[in-house]
C-alpha cells in the first residue's frame, strides 16, 4: 500500500534532501507543494490560506504531511513581524488542522531558537522555551499551535541547517574566493547539521508511535568561527579565520549564544546522527563532484 507524503516548503533545503531520502523507499509517493511553481514542485501551496490547506489535504488525502515552509530569514522577521506570524505561526496552525480533520500525521520543523541560548549544556526535548526573537517567538507559537489542534503530531527541532540551497558554507566558500582573511563570531554555540541528516531523521521519526517533540542536529559542538575553520580545511582553502565576538557583529535579532539540542528522543528509540564533522564532510564531497 502506498503512502502519499505531502511536503510544504519542498523547494527548500530540507524539502530536496527530503525528496532524496524517500525516493529511496518504495511505498511512499511525495507530492511536493511550495509557494512558487516549478518544475521541480508543480503545485502551489500558501500555508497561511487555511481553505487552500484544507482543500488540498482533502483531496490528496496524505497519511503523512511534513512541513519545512517556513520565514526563515531571521533578521527580516524582526521588522516583517506579520508575515513571519503567517508563515511560522498560523501556517502550522492550518496544517495541524488539516492533518487532525483526515487522521494525517504532522511532521512540523522547528528550531533551536525557541530557547533563550543562556543554558550551559544540551537543551532537552522538555527543557524550558524562552525564545528571544521574533523568529522564535513565531516559530514558539507554530508549536504550540500544532500540539493543541493534531493528535498525531512530531515537532522536529533542528539548527544550522545547510543543504542545498543557500547556507553558511556556501557563503564561507564564496567569501574565500574574494578574501584572504574573514571574521567569524566565535562566541555562539551550536550543532551544524546537514539537512540530508535531517532528512534521515524526520523518515525515521514520521514511522515512529511515540508522538510529540523530537531533537534532530547532528553530534557535536561547534562555534560559527570553528565551523568556518573546518570548512575551508576540508575545501582545502588557505584563508585567514579571525574570531570576532556578537558584540563586533551586531545584527537586529539577537541569537542564542548556546542553543545546542540534545537528541535525547531519538537517542533512546535506538537512532543516532552522525557527528558534524562527519556530516559536513559527505556534504563537502557532494559539491564538489556538482
Amino acid at each position: 500500500m502506498e503512502r502519499r507524503v505531502v511536503i510544504t516548503g519542498a523547494c527548500g533545503q530540507l524539502g530536496r534532501a527530503l525528496n532524496q531520502v524517500l525516493k529511496e523507499k518504495e511505498d511512499i509517493a511525495v507530492i511536493n507543494t511550495d509557494m512558487e511553481p516549478t518544475a521541480y514542485c508543480p503545485i502551489i501551496l500558501d500555508i497561511t490560506n487555511s481553505v487552500a490547506v484544507m482543500n488540498l489535504v482533502q483531496e490528496i488525502k496524505p497519511e503523512i504531511i511534513i512541513n519545512c515552509a517556513a520565514h526563515t530569514a531571521v533578521d527580516l522577521c524582526e521588522s516583517d513581524q506579520e508575515r513571519a506570524y503567517m508563515i511560522n505561526a498560523i501556517g502550522p496552525k492550518n496544517l495541524a488542522m488539516a492533518a487532525d480533520a483526515m487522521d494525517a500525521k504532522l511532521v512540523h520543523i522547528s528550531t533551536d531558537y525557541v530557547f533563550d541560548g543562556e543554558a550551559d549544556a544540551p537543551y532537552t526535548e522538555d527543557a524550558v522555551t524562552n525564545p528571544k526573537s521574533v523568529y522564535g517567538s513565531t516559530k514558539l507559537a507554530g508549536e504550540e499551535y500544532v500540539k493543541s489542534l493534531c493528535e498525531k503530531y512530531y515537532i522536529v527541532r533542528t539548527a544550522w541547517l545547510y543543504g542545498d540551497g543557500k547556507n553558511f558554507v556556501k557563503t564561507m566558500l564564496g567569501l574565500a574566493e574574494k578574501n584572504t582573511e574573514i571574521r567569524v563570531v566565535s562566541d555562539q554555540y551550536g550543532s551544524p547539521t546537514s539537512a540530508m541528516e535531517l532528512a534521515r531523521a524526520v523518515a525515521f521519526i514520521m514511522d515512529m508511535e511515540e508522538y510529540g517533540i523530537y531533537h534532530a542536529t547532528c553530534e557535536g559542538i561547534a562555534a560559527w568561527y570553528e565551523f568556518a575553520v573546518e570548512i575551508f580545511q576540508m575545501a582545502g582553502k588557505t584563508v585567514t579565520v579571525k574570531p570576532i565576538t556578537t558584540e563586533e557583529y551586531k545584527t537586529p535579532a539577537k541569537r542564542p549564544q548556546y542553543s545546542v539540542l540534545e537528541n535525547r528522543k531519538l537517542k533512546e528509540a535506538g537512532y543516532r546522527i552522525k557527528d558534524w564533522k562527519e556530516a559536513l564532510k559527505e556534504y563537502m564531497d557532494t559539491i564538489a563532484e556538482a
